[in-house]
């Protein structure tokens, strides 16, 4: 059984860079608001793809993509984790495009949690005292902004469950972050293709060069944008604690409520400020458990 105490750096500090490049995403998406949101995922998916599999082919040549559909569960659990994130990334930027961008952030809130549940009920990792307390002040922000919404919180409900059942399917299947990837790439871009050409005629459609080259050039971007965090996500999740990643991710959602209030001018009254009150009170206390157990652990003596 796997300890929470013990924690390997790089997948660490790889969660941190991943998690503020997606809190960082909706100004990113607002640069395309004249985009329509499903022509943002379909090129989202197909330069994404073309990027990670030129990726793959450079360094392993032409059977990567076999060597990787041949280990066992590979190809169905790969085909679920595409389905979840290719939803996943849909309802997020129709979302982000549609004013909703500080109920994602709630969204976001809600996936570490339940990550955490996912971590001790599933995969039997462990929390001590302090961390129990943390979570159970997270919780409780987390149903205080809830009920007090104003509406039933569907998209943020649905953008947490995607998005944990999609950490947790990768992190069961022993495949490579970016081989990963590759192959989730490669099932969603002949759908991508099919209905960018099936919208080509449509007031929803348009060629990449039809709202102008510096869009093009940033619909073509956010192949990479897509695939960098992904990787670093997929990385990490194998390395450190399911409960660490749970409450880790709530450096996403924050700077994305940041977004949300500060550059998109989206109300945030006394209610939500409360809710998230709780979740970074909850934050210190998980992270300052940390620190102190790794100071303990650098001044033990050797035995």
């Amino acid at each position: 059984m796997r300890s929470s105490d013990s924690v390997d750096r790089r997948g660490l500090w790889t969660a941190v860079a991943a998690f503020v490049l997606w809190g960082l995403m909706p100004l990113y998406w607002h640069l395309l608001k004249v985009v329509p949101s499903l022509q943002i995922v379909l090129h989202r998916v197909i330069w994404g793809a073309l990027l990670v599999a030129a990726w793959l082919f450079f360094k392993y040549g032409r059977g990567w993509l076999r060597e990787t559909l041949s280990l066992p569960g590979a190809a169905w659990m790969l085909a679920l984790s595409g389905a979840l994130i290719a939803f996943n990334w849909g309802l997020y930027i129709w979302a982000v495009n549609a004013g909703h961008v500080v109920e994602t952030s709630l969204g976001y809130f809600i996936n570490p949690l339940l990550n955490v549940l996912i971590g001790v009920l599933l995969l039997r990792e462990r929390l001590n005292a302090v961390q129990w307390t943390s979570v159970a002040i997270a919780g409780a922000g987390v149903l205080w902004l809830t009920f007090n919404y104003g509406s039933f919180p569907w998209i943020a409900l649905a953008l947490a469950c995607s998005f944990g059942l999609y950490g947790l399917v990768r992190r069961q299947l022993g495949v490579g972050p970016v081989r990963g990837l590759g192959v989730e790439s490669m099932y969603m871009l002949p759908v991508a293709l099919a209905l960018l050409a099936w919208t080509a005629g449509t007031p929803q459609g348009g060629g990449l060069f039809a709202w102008g080259v510096p869009v093009a050039a940033l619909l073509v971007l956010a192949g990479a944008l897509t695939a960098l965090p992904l990787i670093g996500f997929a990385f990490a999740v194998r390395r450190i604690p399911f409960t660490l990643i749970g409450l880790l991710q709530y450096i996403a959602p924050t700077l994305q409520l940041l977004c949300g209030v500060f550059f998109f001018g989206e109300p945030f009254g006394t209610d939500r400020a409360i809710g998230f009150g709780f979740i970074w009170v909850a934050l210190a206390i998980f992270a300052g458990d940390g620190l102190l157990r790794a100071r303990r652990r650098a001044v033990a003596p050797v035995a």
